[in-house]
């Protein structure tokens, strides 16, 4: 089996993942806006793009972090969901999901909501494998790189205090 020292690393742009998704009547609510669990769910698949893309296995989410949902989306939207690798552990990757809307009957596009996803790379038996790093390229990754240290260190002690 491979060490994460063996496998070659690779920039983020390499497994950077765009998907669509319409907004039909079936995704909304009563009021006819995008049910919030439709959303997490774009949103754990358009990450999922990015960790296999990544890794080039199969994963699973391990977490999703905090997420709020600032405008709401409507029936006919355009949901743009974006995703790329922000950092690599030893199995587990974070991937960063941004979700827009896009009204392209008044061309207009929204910042719905964003999420932090942690991605763990698996065979088919479930067990964990080791993942090649990521290289931030450019400033806006770098930042992302470092600032998923941050909340790894967070989410660590999170479950510590849980724990006692």
């Amino acid at each position: 089996m491979h060490t994460t020292n063996e496998l070659k690393p690779k920039p983020v742009r390499e497994s950077q993942s765009e998907m669509t998704e319409i907004v039909l009547p079936n995704d909304a609510n009563l009021v006819g806006t995008l049910l919030g669990g439709r959303l997490m769910h774009w949103i754990d698949v358009a990450g999922a793009l990015a960790a296999f893309r990544h890794s080039r296995h199969y994963v699973v989410t391990a977490s999703i972090d905090h997420m709020d949902f600032w405008v709401p989306v409507r029936i006919g939207d355009l949901v743009i969901l974006r995703s790329s690798v922000n950092r690599v552990f030893r199995t587990s990757m974070e991937i960063g999901v941004k979700a827009w809307v896009e009204n392209y009957l008044i061309d207009d596009c929204k910042h719905v909501s964003s999420a932090y996803l942690t991605f763990v790379a698996v065979d088919k038996e479930g067990n964990h494998l080791p993942v090649a790093p990521v290289v931030p390229e450019t400033e806006e990754q770098i930042r992302r790189y470092e600032d998923a240290g941050h909340r790894r260190e967070i989410r660590r002690a999170e479950l510590e205090r849980k724990k006692r």
